[in-house]
């Protein structure tokens, strides 16, 4: 069979790669196809490469690897913007939850985009690529761009009031073209476990298994929730318990993966399965759980399992700004999660929290500390983490329109003072990341080629904020993408990207929260 060549990379080195589960499941379902012939990719090692592929794909879970791509690219002889491309170089396209939520910082770089679980998207791309494989290369995007979920940057014409002013208007080049790309949801039961365990992983010999995707809280800020919905889970006959079984016939390591792992509707039925003594010496890791699903007998299990400890989010310790974002949380339920972790024998719980969330003020911080206090008192000898992240706007999020709060620094300071002088441990992600992060989480394509100019300058706040300078005049400033609350009428750069939800249920979303502000108008998105 004349098989497809294709190139499927990771931008980051193999241990990171390798422990992406997203990146797993696409290599083994290529791997498995008879029409495709596939090479893996990373930034220190990868496999012989075809001479000619016709196919090169990135996986991305983070931002900042977009420099890794571009070096990739011209590691592969590929240039870096796909219309210096011809038909001697391979279609280039991505997917992953970066370019799923918005791809338009990045989209000069790629020919196509895959939105969505790659579940169907994935056949569906090999298929329709076979009927043009012959084809030119503006025959080829034509075509591919009719596949619900593909999304060719090249076909679309942004256009702009001035060079650095707002969004006109998002058209496809031809009438042939869908004026919108609509993501693309797998709704199975069974969903993804390893395919590869290995000790070079970051996560050492361990094998993953998806036990929900998406999150039914649907806190507003949640771009794991709202970009992913609807919430679904594996089948516990049919997918869990199969693929655990599997896993542990080569690890004696499992990991339950999800956003939202204990709210699976037959988690305790997985519990006890795996609470059965042929399994005593199996270790069990799981990802972040919803604070009022810690019982005993979860904790109990897991110290039984040799996990230390357990993640749960609460955002903050105010009540008011947990109805701000939609977290359906009393901070009794979170004392008694603590509670019944010590009891069920856990050293330690890890806690995330969030400043410089809409509508927070001084009071909201003290509320967090306040809690913090309590919560060590309440189950002394517990170790008590408190990661704290920046508030970040997010596509397909009702908090979009929102910019970061300038004050998230100070306000990051403040905890750490004071939650240290208490004998709290307090981890906060770095502000200035979640800045740039911003910005990309914001960006339109103007950005891809401050993106290129940061490359060369080194990976720091300062390097951007020179691009920015150089750049003065072809694109909005820094504070346009970062910090300004954008008006309800604007385009946004995914305007023609539709996410699970329309973006006026977005809208009611937004509505819903407002009321809850007790701030300044001013502090708040408006279509007035």
């Amino acid at each position: 069979m004349n098989a497809i060549p294709i190139i499927f990379a990771f931008p980051n080195d193999y241990t990171v790669g390798i422990t992406s589960l997203g990146y797993q499941i696409v290599w083994a379902t290529l791997a498995l196809r008879r029409d495709v012939q596939v090479s893996r990719l990373f930034t220190d090692i990868h496999e012989p490469l075809p001479t000619q592929p016709e196919l090169l794909g990135f996986s991305v879970s983070w931002e900042l690897d977009y420099v890794n791509i571009l070096e990739r690219l011209e590691f592969l002889n590929i240039p870096i913007r796909s219309v210096n491309r011809d038909d001697s170089h391979p279609l280039v396209f991505g997917g992953g939850p970066v370019l799923t939520a918005n791809p338009e910082p990045f989209a000069d770089f790629f020919d196509l985009v895959l939105l969505g679980d790659g579940e169907d998207l994935l056949p569906n791309l090999i298929t329709a690529y076979q009927q043009v494989r012959t084809a030119n290369r503006e025959t080829k995007l034509k075509h591919l761009a009719q596949v619900p979920g593909i999304y060719v940057p090249s076909l679309y014409q942004v256009s702009y009031e001035s060079q650095e002013g707002k969004i006109t208007s998002i058209e496809p080049i031809t009438a042939d073209i869908p004026r919108i790309v609509q993501k693309q949801t797998y709704r199975g039961n069974t969903l993804s476990a390893s395919t590869v365990v290995t000790e070079k992983a970051a996560w050492e010999n361990i094998f993953m298994v998806e036990v929900v995707r998406s999150c039914p809280e649907m806190c507003r800020f949640c771009l794991a929730s709202y970009l992913t919905l609807p919430f679904r889970t594996a089948s516990l006959e049919n997918s869990l318990i199969p693929a655990i079984e599997q896993g542990l016939t080569v690890t004696k390591r499992i990991g339950l993966l999800g956003a939202s792992v204990t709210q699976h509707p037959e988690f305790n039925e997985l519990l006890d399965y795996l609470s059965q003594p042929k399994y005593d010496d199996v270790r069990l890791s799981i990802a972040s759980v919803r604070t009022n699903t810690v019982t005993v007998q979860l904790a109990e299990t897991l110290a039984k399992r040799d996990t230390k400890s357990l993640t749960i989010a609460i955002e903050s310790g105010s009540d008011k700004i947990r109805k701000i974002i939609n977290k359906k949380l009393e901070n009794e339920e979170i004392v008694q999660a603590v509670v019944n972790a010590k009891a069920g024998g856990l050293k330690a719980l890890k806690l995330y929290g969030m400043v410089g969330i809409p509508g927070e003020e001084s009071e909201d911080l003290e509320a967090t500390l306040a809690l913090m206090k309590q919560l060590k008192k309440a189950a002394p000898g517990l170790k008590l983490t408190l990661g704290c992240s920046t508030f970040v706007p997010k596509s397909h999020t009702p908090f979009q329109w929102f910019g970061v709060n300038p004050e998230a620094e100070k306000r990051l300071k403040f905890l750490e003072k004071n939650l240290r002088k208490n004998g709290i441990e307090f981890r906060p992600e770095s502000y200035k990341w979640s800045v740039i992060q911003a910005l990309i989480s914001r960006g339109d394509r103007r950005v891809s080629h401050l993106l290129e100019l940061v490359r060369g300058y080194g990976e720091s706040l300062g390097s951007y904020r020179r691009a920015f300078k150089e750049l003065r005049g072809q694109l909005p400033e820094l504070d346009y993408y970062v910090y300004e609350n954008w008006h309800l009428d604007n385009i946004l750069p995914w305007h023609h990207l539709q996410g699970p939800l329309p973006e006026t249920t977005l809208k009611k979303h937004l509505a819903e929260a407002n009321s809850q502000i007790k701030k300044q108008s001013s502090c708040t998105p408006t279509a007035v």
